[in-house]
C-alpha cells in the first residue's frame, strides 16, 4: 500500500491519503518536512486534477465545472471521516500525562493549528514553483488535507471532554462531520441523512466546504505571499473552530436530529 508521502494515488485513494496526511501532521511533535509534505499534497492533487479535467470537458459553463469539483470534494470528505485515526480520552491522557482535559484540549488545538499552517505554507510554496498542476487540483489538495485536520480536531476534542460520539465507525464519522459542518458540538444523525441530497445537513456541509475552498485560494497568491497568507489564515481558522467546539462542549452541547427534515436545536455558526 502506498504511503501518504509516495504521491501515487488513484481517484478513490484521495480520501485515504488526505486522512493519512491529516493524522500524521496533527500528531507529530516536530514541524513537518516541507518537501515531504509537498509530495503528499501533489499525490492528492493528481487525483483531483483528473476529476477537474473531466469536469471542464463535461460542463458547459465554469459554474457547472466548479459544481462538479465541489461534488467530488464532498464525496471525498464523507469517505475520509471513517479513515481518520481518532485518539480516545484514555489515549490522550496517556499521551499527555498530568494534563487536565482543558489543557489537553488546548494542546490539540495548538497541534491542529500548526498542522493546518504547514499545509497552507506548503501549498503556497508549491504555487511559487515554475511547474504547476491545474489550479482546481491545488485547491482540492489543500482543502482535503485541512478539512481532515479539522475533522480530527473536532473528534478528539469531543473525546478529550468526555463526550464521544456513539455507534459504529460510520455513525461516529457522520456525527463529527455534522459537528464540523455546523461548527458546534456533535449532532446525532440517522444513517444516510448526511448523504440525502437537499437535506439541511447536506446543504450546510456544502456551504462550509465552499467557504473552505475559497480560503484555500489565498495560498495560491503570486510568489511566496501565498505561503504566508495560507499559513496565517489556516492557523487562525483552526483556532477559531477549536474554540467554537470547546465552548459548546463546556455547556454539554449534544444536539440530536431525530428525523430527516427536522431543524437542529441550535443553528450553525458562520
Amino acid at each position: 500500500m502506498a504511503t501518504w508521502e509516495s504521491g501515487d494515488v488513484q481517484d478513490t485513494d484521495a480520501a485515504r491519503q488526505a486522512a493519512e496526511v491529516a493524522v500524521e501532521l496533527s500528531e507529530q511533535e516536530q514541524p513537518p518536512d516541507p518537501r515531504r509534505l509537498v509530495r503528499a499534497l501533489r499525490g492528492v492533487a493528481r487525483s483531483a486534477s483528473r476529476v477537474a479535467g473531466r469536469a471542464r470537458r463535461g460542463a458547459g459553463t465554469a459554474g457547472r465545472g466548479a459544481a462538479s469539483l465541489l461534488n467530488w470534494l464532498t464525496a471525498q470528505i464523507i469517505a475520509m471521516g471513517p479513515r481518520l485515526r481518532i485518539r480516545d480520552q484514555a489515549t490522550l491522557r496517556a499521551q499527555f500525562p498530568g494534563r487536565s482535559d482543558e489543557e489537553i484540549g488546548e494542546l490539540l488545538i495548538d497541534h491542529a493549528a500548526r498542522a493546518a499552517a504547514a499545509v497552507g505554507g506548503a501549498t503556497g510554496a508549491w504555487a511559487a514553483l515554475p511547474v504547476l498542476p491545474a489550479f482546481p487540483a491545488e485547491v482540492a489538495a489543500e482543502t482535503l488535507a485541512v478539512v481532515g485536520i479539522e475533522l480530527k480536531l473536532v473528534a478528539e476534542l469531543h473525546e478529550a471532554y468526555g463526550a464521544p460520539a456513539t455507534g459504529n465507525a460510520a455513525d461516529r464519522a457522520r456525527a463529527y462531520l455534522a459537528a464540523w459542518a455546523h461548527r458546534r458540538g456533535f449532532f446525532m444523525v440517522p444513517g444516510g441523512l448526511l448523504l440525502a441530497a437537499g437535506s439541511p445537513l447536506a446543504r450546510q456541509l456544502r456551504r462550509r466546504l465552499f467557504a473552505r475552498v475559497r480560503r484555500s485560494t489565498f495560498s495560491l497568491a503570486p510568489l511566496f505571499t501565498g505561503a504566508i497568507a495560507g499559513a496565517v489564515l489556516n492557523r487562525r481558522e483552526m483556532r477559531r473552530l477549536g474554540r467554537d467546539i470547546v465552548a459548546d462542549l463546556r455547556r454539554g452541547p449534544v444536539v440530536q436530529v431525530e428525523a430527516v427534515g427536522r431543524p437542529p436545536l441550535t443553528g450553525p455558526r458562520d
